[in-house]
Order: structure tokens, then sequence, then C-alpha cells
């Protein structure tokens, strides 16, 4: 049986007041990690590079279904939160359920904001940045490995299963 490897917002506004009071410096990313592949690690390492701690903001099962469809997440939230606490970049996993993290990153105030060289500061979403701005955390961008995302994983699967006629 999987145990849940998540913390509630509620337990990371006590873990974050824990780390302030020791000194120690938070970077926040997020993502669905909907298979977990090897761009998401490169990209977990290289963000953990930037604090004293990596949190990761998951997003839910019925928030992937609002982004990707009805089809995904293919993966649970408790067995990506799993695989994701396995990494040793990886200090805590906080679970969320709306659109953006606005309000995580208003309860948390992290040091840092990480997000992959696809986004820039245009494309992050607005409330977002302004919450950012507010709680003064650094926005960084981390480096990706070129064609390691979830959609050629899922392409090379459905390639595998129905391959192009010759």
């Amino acid at each position: 049986m999987i145990a849940e490897c998540y913390i509630s917002i509620d337990e990371a506004v006590q873990k974050r007041s824990d780390l302030r009071k020791r000194n120690k410096t938070l970077a926040l990313t997020n993502g669905c990690f909907d298979l977990l592949h090897a761009g998401h690690v490169h990209s977990l390492k290289e963000a953990a590079k930037y604090a004293d701690h990596l949190w990761v903001a998951l997003n839910s099962d019925e928030s992937i279904k609002i982004l990707k469809g009805k089809l995904r997440p293919i993966i649970t939230q408790k067995e990506r939160a799993y695989m994701l606490s396995a990494l040793s970049c990886v200090d805590e996993i906080v679970l969320f359920s709306t659109p953006n993290l606005k309000y995580e990153i208003l309860k948390l105030k992290p040091d840092y904001y990480i997000k992959s060289a696809d986004y820039s500061l245009n494309s992050i979403n607005k409330e977002e940045k302004h919450a950012l701005k507010e709680v003064g955390a650094e926005i960084k961008f981390v480096s990706m490995l070129a064609g390691k995302s979830t959609t050629d994983v899922i392409s090379k699967i459905t390639q595998s299963i129905n391959p192009p006629s010759s």
C-alpha cells in the first residue's frame, strides 16, 4: 500500500515557519508530473540548486482533468506524490486543486519560484506573478531536456501500440 506523501497547506505553512527560524531558503515549483520522466527529474534537480529546500506543489487529479482532459491524469495524485517524494532533490510535496498557485504562494512565501524554460516572465500566470512580487520571491527558470516531455512519452506509447502503416 502506498502512503500519502504530501502535506496539507496548513502543515506546509508550519514547516515554512520552521525553515525561516533556521534561516533556510525555500524554492517552490509546481506541475502535474503525470508520467514522471527524465525531463522532470532534470528540472527538479536544477530547481533544487537555488535553495536549501525544494517543495513541489502538485496538481490534484481533479485539477489535471480540468487542464488536460477527462483521460488524464494517467497516474493518481497519491502515486505521483510517492514517486516525487522518492527523489532526493524534493523535500516536500503540497497538493493543490486551484487553477493557479496564488493562494499557496501568499501562504508559503517562497524565496524562489522555479519554472521550466518553456515558460517566461510573460507566460507565468498573472495572479501568481502578482503574488510572487507581493512576497518578494525571485522567479528563476531552469533548463529542460530536449525531447523529454509527457506528451513525447504518450506519443511514443501510442505509436508502439498503433504503429504507422508502411
